[in-house]
């Protein structure tokens, strides 16, 4: 260990151990990031979009095809705009992936240089679907969120947003959505960032969910949440109990 090793790694250890000390609830000011979402005009996308919106961040959708992505925001309102997803990547501090899962790869690929030193959520489900229902895929890389970070080395990407129902995100009559949402991630100044995001929307709790080694599992459980949704006629969402 060289000497400024030696220096650097008391405050590295200080810095850790205050982090623990921290209340898990005491999370930043958010209000003023620009939010892009990629995949914007899908359901998903445009769900999370309107919330936020009305939430009163600054959000722009992104799309392959920026007309497209124009056409959405303006029916949405709220300001939002709409950009080619490159456009969108660079005017945004946050970016959430809300894409198809069969274009996740390739898309991501096309934007690494407009996505550089973003804070990057990744809500992506890997999912495949035959006669007895949808089932839980997984990728090489072990998840769709460790995927985006593979193919995104210069990128902060997180996981979130995964469970919720793009029903209810686009009902402007449900004014909450009681949920919570499961938040990953390898920094936890970035992992706040997400849960203070979250917390915008009336209902709805970021919970610290853990790594992005664990995003494999939070994804799958979607298939389960359809399961239910077609059993009792709902918009299941998850509570996670005693925090």
């Amino acid at each position: 260990m060289n000497t400024s090793d030696a220096a650097q790694s008391p405050n590295a250890a200080t810095r850790a151990k205050a982090a623990l000390q921290r209340d898990p609830w005491d999370l930043p000011d958010v209000s003023g990031l620009v939010v892009g979402v990629l995949g914007g005009t899908g359901d998903q996308g445009r769900g999370l979009a309107y919330r936020l919106a009305v939430a009163g961040q600054k959000v722009i959708i992104g799309s392959r095809a920026a007309e497209r992505a124009r056409t959405a925001a303006d029916e949405l309102g709220l300001g939002i705009e709409g950009a080619e997803n490159a456009e969108c990547a660079r005017r945004s501090d946050v970016v959430i992936v809300a894409v198809p899962w069969e274009g996740h790869a390739k898309t991501l690929t096309a934007l690494r240089e407009p996505l550089a030193g973003k804070l990057v959520v990744d809500c992506v489900n890997p999912l495949g679907f035959d006669k007895k229902g949808a089932y839980a895929l997984k990728p090489e890389e072990g998840s769709a969120a460790e995927q985006a970070a593979a193919l995104l080395p210069e990128s902060r990407v997180t996981a979130a947003f995964h469970h919720l129902s793009a029903v209810l995100l686009q009902d402007p009559a449900t004014e909450r959505i009681d949920t919570d949402v499961m938040v990953l991630g390898e920094s936890r100044a970035d992992t706040d960032v997400v849960q203070a995001l979250a917390a915008r929307i009336p209902g709805m709790r970021g919970v610290f969910a853990g790594r992005l080694r664990g995003a494999h599992q939070v994804e799958s459980l979607v298939a389960n949440l359809i399961a239910v949704n077609r059993r009792y006629k709902a918009h299941a969402g998850l509570r996670v109990t005693d925090v």
